[in-house]
C-alpha cells in the first residue's frame, strides 16, 4: 500500500512526479489532459523520456489518470457517447506510452434513457473501448455517488458493466467519499468489513485496484459528492486508521482528492494522516481518543 494524491500537470505531464515528491507522496494521480475535455498535449518520445525520467528521480512508484469529467457512456446522443468512447480509449493508449498504471472513469447519467438501458449502454461502450486494446494501461470504473442518474452508485451496477466482453480485465476504483454517500459504511473496522465483504460478495475484491481515499462531508447515503480533508468529515479518523490496517487492502494504492482550498496544507495534514496510521499499531486512534489527533500537527 502506497499513499499519494491527485496533483498538477502545469507546464507539462513530466511536472506531476516532482509535484506529487514536493508534499511527500510515493504514487500520484492526474489528467493528462483538460478535466473538461479538448486538445490533449501530445505524449511524444520526449514526453515519454522526461516524464519517465522524473518518475525515477521522484521516487514516485505509480502512476493512475483520472479521464475528464465530460464521460458519458450513457448519453441520449449518440456524439457525446461517441467522444466519451474516443477519450477514454485516448487516455488508456497514452497511459500505456507513458507507463501509468491505469486509467478510471465515471459512467455517466442515464438521465433521459433510464438506469437499466444507460447500465446497456455503457457496458457496450466499454466493449467498444477495450476493441482491440493492447496496451499496458488498465481500465478502472470508479464508483458514483449516484446524484440523480448518475451510475455506478451501487455495487450491483458495476459489475454488470463488468460483465463486457473484455470486461474481465477492467478493474474497479472505490472512492470512500462516493462509497459512503452512496450508503456504504466505513466509519469503523467492522463497518468497513461488512461493505468489502459485500464488495467482495457481488464484484470480487480481486476486482479492486486502486481507492480513492476521501472524508465526506455529507451523511451516509446522502448521494452527494462532497469531499472534506480525513478527520473533518462524517467518516471519521476510526474508517482510515481501519482501511490502511487492513490485510484485505494491503497491496492497494491510495490517492488523496480532498481539497486544495489551502494550497496543499491540508493535503500534506492528510498524507500524514495515514503515515501515521501505517507506523502506528491496530487501534492506535481508539487508544488517544481523537483529542489526541492535535500531537500529529
Amino acid at each position: 500500500m502506497h499513499f499519494g494524491a491527485h496533483v498538477s500537470i502545469e507546464g507539462g505531464v513530466w511536472n506531476a512526479p516532482a509535484n506529487a515528491a514536493k508534499i511527500g507522496c510515493e504514487v500520484l494521480q492526474m489528467f493528462t489532459r483538460p478535466p473538461q475535455g479538448g486538445q490533449a498535449p501530445e505524449i511524444d518520445a520526449e514526453t515519454v523520456k522526461k516524464f519517465r525520467a522524473a518518475m525515477k528521480k521522484n521516487k514516485i512508484s505509480a502512476a493512475y489518470i483520472h479521464a475528464p469529467y465530460i464521460i458519458n457512456l450513457a448519453s441520449p446522443l449518440p456524439h457525446t457517447r461517441g467522444y466519451s468512447i474516443h477519450l477514454i480509449r485516448e487516455e488508456l493508449e497514452r497511459g500505456s506510452l507513458l507507463g501509468c498504471q491505469a486509467v478510471m472513469f465515471h459512467m455517466g447519467s442515464a438521465a433521459g434513457v433510464g438506469e437499466e438501458k444507460g447500465l446497456q449502454m455503457a457496458k457496450e461502450g466499454v466493449e467498444k473501448i477495450l476493441k482491440d486494446y493492447k496496451g499496458s494501461c488498465q481500465l478502472l470504473i470508479e464508483m458514483s455517488a449516484g446524484a440523480g442518474a448518475i451510475m455506478g452508485d451501487k455495487f450491483e451496477d458495476i459489475w454488470e458493466v463488468l460483465q463486457a466482453k473484455g470486461g474481465h480485465k477492467v478493474g474497479v476504483c472505490l472512492d470512500t467519499q462516493h462509497a459512503f454517500a452512496s450508503g456504504y459504511d466505513f466509519r469503523d473496522k467492522k463497518a468497513l468489513d461488512k461493505t468489502l465483504k459485500e464488495f467482495d460478495d457481488v464484484i470480487g475484491l480481486e476486482r479492486l485496484v486502486l481507492i480513492h481515499i476521501n472524508d465526506s462531508a455529507t451523511d451516509l447515503g446522502s448521494h452527494k459528492d462532497r469531499h472534506a480533508h480525513l478527520g473533518e468529515g462524517k467518516i471519521g479518523l476510526a474508517g482510515f486508521e481501519a482501511i490502511v490496517a487492513s490485510k484485505k487492502l494491503k497491496e492497494i494504492d491510495l490517492i488523496l482528492e480532498t481539497p486544495w482550498d489551502d494550497g496543499s496544507v491540508g493535503v500534506v495534514r492528510d498524507l500524514k494522516i495515514l503515515n501515521r496510521f501505517k507506523l502506528s499499531e491496530p487501534g492506535f486512534m481508539g487508544f488517544l481518543g481523537l483529542s489526541g489527533f492535535s500531537i500529529w500537527q
